[in-house]
């Protein structure tokens, strides 16, 4: 007997799945209780399920009970009644820039319906082949049809900082949503999926019963695998990756919570694994930061630049829900786009403030996250840094020789590259300590040391603080000042006092920079047991 576990790592097809025998978290009976309604909208982040989820639909709305034995869905569908499906991916247009070459690519999808429900006269464009389609397949069938539309704002992300092509775009895709809302009378179930919410495009601006769930209690874990689904379904595979490990299951749970649990998506919501990287980690058998294999969105990295992020501040932020579910169109900040994107997540809800606390969902995250911000914000490649100076300054700290941190932090802002455009950044900042704690929070981030920025404490804000096994350090920065001085400010206001009945040794550091070359000067240390 074969008792292998087959991980679907690749595989987004819900009849591929099941036909060949894959591991399924089963989610069909939410599915179920979301096709009772009509209109449904779903953000999640990429590599989050979304596409599983449509193909299950799909075969859902077409009757394919075979498919679903076994699975919660066989103690509520009692008909199992079969509806015509148009299903539309449009990630494939993600690398489209033409007008023209959006259209083709609409076309395209929509050209194997036109060999089931034939084709009309005077059907020109995208929409209208679109809704000469709706009207024949429902003429033909006599039920309703199920749309089904994956990743609908694709063509557009890319384009949010080109505004002449995302106006064209959003122009096109409006006279192709707009068909939606046109033939409400002939569509029995409408699925729309994506990553943010363009509302100035004609699926929420026209059609008024438009529901979004995304950030809904009640579907928060329709995609991704929960705790509960981890510890029930997947207990075999927990356990196969602790004997590699040389680990008990339990020890194994806790590193895979901190490597990809952490999501949440909705007031009451519990904790999700990223269902992605969770299953190539078992298929792999190794630990790894599987999410960022493609790298980060440049959309992402465009719009932080665009607001001028301040990454500092992304391991704790407080905000309203209207401040992280907003469109692109009202965008101010890039905090909706990293929410929506999932690099950061919902981690605590105020009832009293209705307000957020929206932080990094995990460690695979953390690290792709940064890994992906180094070459943005300091100017090097990424494993330059984590195997370079950051591996060593974190040995120094970890053996407490702060002479050879303050050594290797020296040489590493002194050999800083050239790089267009980041000189003219240096020159901005060289009077400001804030690019300092980046460049440290970067470079702590990557090794997955615990380093918070601008603390709050009752005498005012610490520069930055490291948590190590045995020893917490406070650091103070001065741009403008001597070391004394920073030191001084530590003792006056109080920086150390919330981390001395921790049981670690303390260490206070005072770090002075010189203004022309642009890296250390003189430190000043002060250790309390």
């Amino acid at each position: 007997m074969n008792n292998v576990r087959k991980y679907p790592v690749g595989i987004q097809t819900f009849s591929e799945i099941r036909k060949g025998n894959y591991i399924y978290i089963d989610k069909t009976d939410l599915i179920w209780e979301m096709t009772r309604m009509k209109y449904i909208f779903l953000s999640r982040p990429r590599r989050f399920g979304k596409s599983l989820l449509t193909t299950t639909l799909d075969s859902y709305f077409k009757g394919q009970k075979e498919l679903f034995e076994g699975l919660k869905i066989m103690d509520l569908e009692t008909e199992w009644e079969q509806f015509p499906v148009i299903h539309v991916d449009l990630s494939v247009a993600k690398a489209e820039t033409t007008v023209e070459g959006l259209r083709n690519v609409l076309f395209r999808l929509l050209n194997p319906y036109k060999d089931e429900y034939g084709e009309g006269a005077y059907e020109s464009s995208p929409g209208g082949l679109f809704s000469g389609l709706i009207h024949r397949a429902y003429k033909q069938t006599g039920k309703q049809v199920a749309v089904i539309i994956d990743e609908y704002d694709a063509p557009l992300l890319d384009k949010l900082h080109i505004p002449e092509t995302l106006e064209a775009f959003r122009n096109v895709m409006q006279e192709f949503f707009i068909q939606l809302k046109a033939n409400e009378a002939l569509i029995r179930f409408c699925f729309i999926t994506g990553i943010t919410k363009f509302s100035q495009l004609s699926i929420f601006s026209t059609i008024n019963n438009l529901t979004n769930i995304s950030m809904d209690a009640k579907y928060a874990a329709i995609c991704g695998i929960t705790e509960e689904e981890l510890i029930n379904d997947m207990a075999p595979d927990i356990a196969m990756l602790a004997e590699k490990y040389e680990c008990t299951p339990e020890e194994m749970h806790g590193k895979l919570k901190k490597q990809y649990d952490g999501y949440r998506f909705a007031k009451k919501s519990p904790d999700i694994y990223n269902p992605f990287s969770l299953l190539k980690c078992f298929n792999q058998r190794d630990i790894a930061n599987y999410w960022f294999e493609s790298g980060t969105p440049t959309f992402l990295i465009r719009q932080m630049q665009h607001f001028r992020t301040d990454i500092t501040t992304l391991e704790r932020i407080e905000a309203s829900a209207t401040a992280f579910d907003r469109p692109p169109e009202a965008m101010n900040t890039a905090l909706p786009l990293l929410y929506q994107t999932g690099y950061l997540t919902i981690k605590e809800y105020d009832r009293e403030s209705n307000s957020y606390i929206l932080s990094i969902p995990n460690n695979e995250v953390r690290t792709g996250f940064i890994d992906g911000l180094i070459p943005t914000y300091i100017g090097l490649d990424g494993s330059y840094v984590q195997d370079g100076f950051a591996l060593k300054f974190w040995r120094a700290l970890r053996k407490r020789d702060i002479d050879l941190a303050m050594k290797e932090m020296k040489a590493y802002f002194a050999g800083l590259p050239y790089v267009e455009g980041f000189q003219k950044k240096l020159e901005e900042v060289k009077n400001y300590e804030g690019f300092y704690e980046w460049s440290l929070y970067l470079i702590f981030s990557m090794l997955n040391v615990y380093v918070r920025t601008q603390v709050k404490c009752a005498g005012g804000r610490t520069d930055v603080v490291v948590e190590m096994p045995d020893t917490t350090y406070v650091l103070e920065l001065k741009a403008n000042g001597t070391a004394q001085e920073a030191l001084d400010q530590i003792n006056s206001k109080g920086y150390a006092l919330p981390y001395e009945t921790e049981g670690r040794q303390v260490v206070k550091v005072g770090v002075a920079f010189e203004r022309e070359t642009m890296t250390v000067g003189e430190y000043k240390v002060a250790a309390e047991c």
